[in-house]
């Protein structure tokens, strides 16, 4: 696995744990200063983050984050795109991310992007 496929996986593994496992998938995904912005929050830090990801988890109850294609990175670069997927098996919101990742590999910002919400 590459150090892009890795901090996908782990970035993954954050946005679908909850409760005690989250915070330990946050601290295993992100730098402690680690932020992740997109158009609806703009946060940083491992509380903040758990904060933003339960947030999402109480407005989509059930639903998982499911990556759509392949990772692609260069440098400290990757991007993916992803889809949140409802029990039913639709997916009303997608996106694509670009993680910006340190020298072990750990991700220090996301930029989000949302290319698919419900209205």
């Amino acid at each position: 696995m590459s150090t892009y496929d890795d901090a996908a996986h782990r970035y993954f593994t954050a946005w679908n744990a909850s409760g005690a496992e989250l915070v330990d998938a946050v601290a295993k995904a992100w730098t402690e200063d680690g932020g992740y912005t997109d158009p609806l929050t703009d946060v940083r830090g491992h509380e903040q983050l758990v904060a933003a990801i339960s947030g999402v988890h109480e407005q989509f109850p059930g639903f998982v984050f499911r990556p759509l294609g392949s990772v692609d990175g260069h440098h400290d670069t990757a991007r993916f795109s992803w889809e949140l997927v409802a029990p039913d098996g639709s997916a009303p919101v997608a996106g694509s991310d670009v993680l910006v990742l340190d020298q072990d590999g750990r991700i220090a910002t996301v930029l989000g992007f949302l290319d698919r919400v419900p209205a």
